[in-house]
């Protein structure tokens, strides 16, 4: 890769070794309304509900698009970068962000919101690979490297934290729009910021840029996860609305593997995925996201509508999480050096499960104490996970493929973030809509739509009054518990079977970076993908 336009330049001519971190809090702040989005929506939930009256499928597609398009859409926005400048697609991808945000804050109904979060997806999908990419670049030394990346996690860690407690006292005193509105002034600093300091940067062009098999992946990707949703919503595996998109999923995926494998110059190279502790790597990082993210919307309903929490409260009870998950991040380095990645993601798999399991104690009463012990076990355990995943995956990926390697682990990261909440509130869906349609007394239209949501069935409840208001309110209730305990135990058992996929991981791994010699590297163009594997850990963060 190279570093070469005059804004490099003159940083390089004013600071020397002090510029990339300048460039570096420049990248920090773009990661942090990228991670400002991914949370800041969820205590906002239950006030769409109520405002925008969204059907439990379209609820669903309001949090679940930014993750999805913007785990699509990585691979395709990654391999553009190389070819016509990270920083240039960093900066569109600025732009587009905060188009979509203003799109979303006034959003007069589901679909128009539902479309705003997609813009949001790709403007997402513009940002995180190019941060990355740059980031390599301007830290060529290992060494600073993985204190830059460092760095980059709290960040992350931070902005998953700010995220709830923010969007909760803009929820409080505005109103559910206005979560969005915040992206706006930080994009009015970092785009001509940005534009100013950050140095261009550019990857091999070797070989024709395989945009088809981007988008058959994006459109794979899709297909299957419309499935997923159409089946959490009730319909039957025959329906064609379900089974349409499944199979057409399924076939673009397997033709986008066969398609990559016999190309000349692949956009991911699919031997890496022959190696069983890189392809369990990938496996654990799906499946700790799909465990977090999910739980955390089904929590964020059950601390306000069950518990009765306002916005504010609930973004403060869920501080703990992320508390503790910075604290892993701070040393998942000590605890991979001493236990080795096996042992540390196995382990922070099991300490999960057993979190997810203490939490169905919870019911009709609130516990404070017991929710942040368990909250505070569930941020450590999946961040301690999410750390030695992907270390193991960097390092067993060859050094003239780390760059793909980490774009296989963003991909892994948002698309197990959005199947979360696809599969855990198709779940959810599916323990708490029985009790609710069964109930007598309740006409069969209201019970019905009283079946999409708890927030909805509220709306309704309130709506009949008298003796039905109140059998329809309590059993609700009732029955969102219990859907959440079985949420909970399907959730422990794919943590476990995470845990298990851990005992594909090497024993003992000593990080590269340690052993690399503390020098400083000549700036010269290196081609894309060559430079060697970081051994630094995620740069994601639990939140």
């Amino acid at each position: 890769m190279s570093v070469t336009t005059t804004a490099g330049a003159r940083l390089r001519a004013a600071g020397g070794g002090a510029n990339r971190w300048v460039v570096l809090v420049v990248l920090c702040v773009s990661l942090l309304f990228v991670a400002l989005d991914a949370t800041v929506l969820h205590v906002a939930v239950p006030a769409v509900t109520e405002d925008l009256r969204p059907s439990g499928v379209e609820l669903l597609w309001v949090v679940d698009a930014y993750p999805l398009i913007c785990a699509s859409l990585l691979i395709l926005f990654g391999t553009l970068g190389d070819r016509v400048g990270r920083r240039r697609v960093l900066l569109i991808g600025y732009g587009l962000f905060g188009a979509a945000s203003a799109v979303a804050a006034f959003a007069p109904t589901p679909e128009v919101l539902i479309g705003a979060r997609a813009l949001l997806g790709v403007g997402g999908a513009m940002i995180m690979p190019a941060t990355l990419s740059i980031l390599r670049d301007v830290f060529p030394d290992r060494r600073e490297r993985a204190m830059a990346i460092g760095i980059w996690t709290a960040v992350a860690a931070i902005g998953a934290a700010t995220g709830p407690v923010l969007g909760g006292f803009l929820v409080e005193h505005f109103w559910w729009g206005s979560v969005f509105l915040i992206n706006i002034p930080l994009m009015a600093l970092i785009l001509p910021v940005g534009r100013w300091l950050l140095p261009e940067s550019r990857g091999s062009a070797d070989g024709p840029w395989d945009v088809l098999g981007a988008l058959m992946a994006a459109a794979g990707v899709l297909g299957v996860v419309l499935g997923v949703k159409r089946l959490g919503a009730g319909d039957q595996v025959l329906d064609a609305g379900t089974l349409g998109p499944l199979l057409a999923g399924a076939a673009l995926l397997a033709v986008f593997v066969r398609r990559q494998r016999r190309r000349e110059h692949p956009l991911i190279d699919m031997q890496m995925f022959t190696r069983a502790a890189f392809s369990s790597s990938v496996g654990c990082i799906i499946l700790a996201m799909l465990a977090l993210v999910g739980l955390e919307l089904i929590a964020v309903q059950y601390l306000q509508l069950v518990l009765g929490l306002s916005p504010l409260e609930t973004g403060l009870r869920l501080l703990p999480l992320t508390f503790a998950a910075m604290a892993a991040g701070a040393t998942g380095s000590y605890t991979l050096h001493r236990v080795g990645p096996r042992r540390m993601v196995g382990w922070g798999f099991v300490l999960t499960a057993a979190s997810v399991l203490l939490l169905t104690v919870m019911g009709q009463h609130d516990r404070p104490w017991l929710l942040t012990a368990a909250f505070v076990l569930l941020g450590f355990g999946l961040q301690t996970t999410l750390f030695g995943a992907y270390e193991s995956m960097l390092s067993e990926a060859p050094a003239h493929q780390a760059g793909g390697a980490a774009a296989i682990g963003e991909t892994s990261y948002q698309l197990g973030a959005g199947m979360g909440i696809a599969l855990l509130g198709s779940v959810m869906n599916a323990a708490y809509a029985p009790a609710v349609t069964a109930l007598s007394g309740v006409p069969d239209r209201a019970s019905a739509a009283a079946a999409h949501s708890l927030g909805e069935a509220y709306q309704i409840a309130d709506t009949l009054g008298g003796p039905a208001g109140h059998a329809l309110r309590t059993t609700a209730r009732h029955s969102f518990v219990h859907g959440l305990h079985v949420t909970l135990l399907v959730s422990a058992g794919l943590l476990l079977v995470g845990a298990l996929a851990a005992l594909k991981l090497p024993r003992m791994m000593e990080s590269a970076v340690d052993k690399c010699p503390r020098q400083r590297l000549p700036e010269v163009s290196i081609p894309a993908g060559r430079e060697p594997a970081e051994a630094a850990g995620s740069g994601r963060t639990a939140h």
